[in-house]
């Protein structure tokens, strides 16, 4: 049980780490919280700068969930136990100790998490399949991710209580919720101050943003086109 605590602990500092936050300082002088989304993500840092930055950025934090739950297992913790560790991870890359409990959206976090589970235990890999299936077809479709994301992991218990045990399921229903709640609970935005709140976190739940309209909420951009030219130059 102290194993586990403490593997817990280790997975909220080391999804805590806000390496989309650092890139952005170190590498293009911004702070990534005021651009796009406004989120501590890969995502958001390689639509507002540039994939060579936000690639590995992307991977560093599904690194985050696939490195914890695999600790884990090495240590024959539950698939259940493994699923809180990783929801540790997660809940560390949206409420970053670092960031003043600021931080990202954790769907790559996520993601690592169920990836990893089924490759390293004996469990059915339906939830996992059927939710990168939803999330890369849907992604595909509508040529947005944030509500394909959202059904996606919505099936992640759904699937799993025909599959496997309750301690399972509640576990994806864990990382569910904790993809939600942070989805509902940023602050209003500017540009949402004339939306009415059941509108705003509508828009929240389906979308990840405060409005509707996709093109005004991305209008916050750091660069001009030479600018970013120049950053890609730099980062070859």
């Amino acid at each position: 049980m102290a194993i586990w605590f403490a593997l817990i602990l280790a997975a909220y500092l080391l999804g805590s780490v806000p390496v989309a936050y650092l890139a952005a300082k170190l590498i293009c002088g911004i702070d990534v919280r005021q651009y796009g989304t406004g989120q501590v993500g890969g995502g958001n840092l390689w639509r507002m700068t540039s994939w060579k930055l936000g690639l590995p950025v992307v991977v560093f934090d599904v690194g985050k969930g696939v490195v914890m739950v695999w600790v884990a297992q090495l240590l024959e913790l539950s698939v259940a136990q493994q699923l809180v560790v990783g929801a540790a991870a997660v809940t560390g890359h949206n409420w970053s100790v670092f960031l003043r409990f600021g931080g990202g959206r954790g769907v790559a976090t996520a993601m690592g998490v169920i990836f990893i589970l089924p490759l390293i235990n004996e469990m059915t890999p339906w939830p996992t399949i059927t939710c990168f299936a939803c999330l890369v077809a849907g992604s595909v479709m509508l040529r947005s991710s944030p509500l394909p994301v959202m059904v996606s992991v919505a099936l992640l218990p759904i699937v799993s209580a025909i599959y496997e045990p309750v301690a399972t399921t509640l576990g994806f229903l864990t990382i569910l919720l904790i993809i939600v709640i942070k989805r509902l609970v940023a602050p209003r935005a500017v540009e949402a101050t004339s939306v009415s709140k059941k509108r705003m976190l509508l828009a929240r739940l389906l979308f990840d943003r405060d409005i509707m309209d996709r093109k005004v909420w991305m209008s916050r951009f750091p660069f001009k086109d030479k600018d970013l030219e120049e950053l890609n130059d730099g980062i070859d």
